[in-house]
């Protein structure tokens, strides 16, 4: 019978990588990829009988594929330190791994809880990210991409039925600080394709984002919790073109003192 590696990546998520761990503690082998923490998470990790990895952050990329190396098993299953693997997703992993498989990756849905309520819409459900389930060797991530990481599937790709859970914030303050530092990310990310910014561009993409959100994806369904994803779509992306525009045109250097005009 096939085994199975999780790994779950973390950064100073003492509040929530036990949980994380507890969903999976079936599998023959759990990872944490920790990034420095600061926190108790690598202590309370190794309590829980997890290995933990050390590893810099030089984007998700490059880290999503390190923790890859440090799985032994055949089957890889990723998790995140706010997700949560249901009993219905675990079983499903277990037949899968267990017998002759049609698929050497699989993308895995996930059910988010967001301010008291799980959405069904805002393209928050299922929310398929890259395949979460799969095969070593079938999966290879781009080393240079900061976030939202590209991905190589070598091989044939299937659905799981049943979904994991997912706690992305616990309250508005986390969102924003998410925010703003994949807004971060992402302008650097621009800057290495290559991307013009542009105050102009940085709106019109911004507005794009809440429009696709909202009415194409029918955030307006999910009530007031629809329009803050809507709105943080169109906070983060503004603010990713605006950090690139500002990367560029270098507004964070001041002219040199002989060459200011003042009055």
């Amino acid at each position: 019978m096939s085994k199975l590696s999780v790994y779950i990546l973390a950064y100073n998520e003492e509040p929530k990588v036990e949980a994380a761990i507890k969903s999976v503690t079936w599998a023959d082998e759990v990872i944490v990829v920790d990034s420095g923490s600061t926190d108790k998470t690598a202590r309370i990790s190794k309590k829980l009988g997890a290995k933990v990895v050390e590893a810099p952050f030089e984007g998700f990329g490059r880290l999503r594929n390190m923790a890859i190396a440090a799985c032994k098993n055949e089957w890889i299953f990723s998790l995140d330190a706010d997700e949560r693997c249901t009993p219905g997703a675990a079983e499903e992993i277990k037949s899968i791994i267990g017998k002759a498989h049609p698929f050497d990756a699989y993308y895995v849905p996930r059910r988010n809880w967001f301010m008291g309520k799980w959405i069904r819409h805002s393209g928050w459900y299922p929310d398929y990210r890259q395949p979460q389930l799969f095969k070593r060797e079938t999966l290879i991530f781009h080393d240079e991409d900061e976030v939202h990481e590209g991905y190589e599937i070598i091989g044939t790709t299937g659905y799981l039925k049943n979904p994991i859970w997912q706690f992305p914030f616990k309250n508005f303050a986390q969102l924003q600080n998410k925010a703003n530092r994949y807004s971060s990310l992402g302008a650097v990310k621009l800057q290495r394709r290559k991307v013009r910014g542009g105050m102009t561009k940085a709106l019109c993409h911004a507005v794009g984002a809440f429009l696709r959100i909202y009415f194409l994806e029918r955030g307006f369904l999910d009530g007031w919790a629809g329009f803050v994803i809507a709105l943080g779509n169109f906070e983060g992306t503004f603010y990713r073109y605006a950090k690139l525009t500002e990367i560029r045109l270098r507004w964070d250097r001041p002219p040199a003192d002989h060459n200011l005009n003042l009055p």
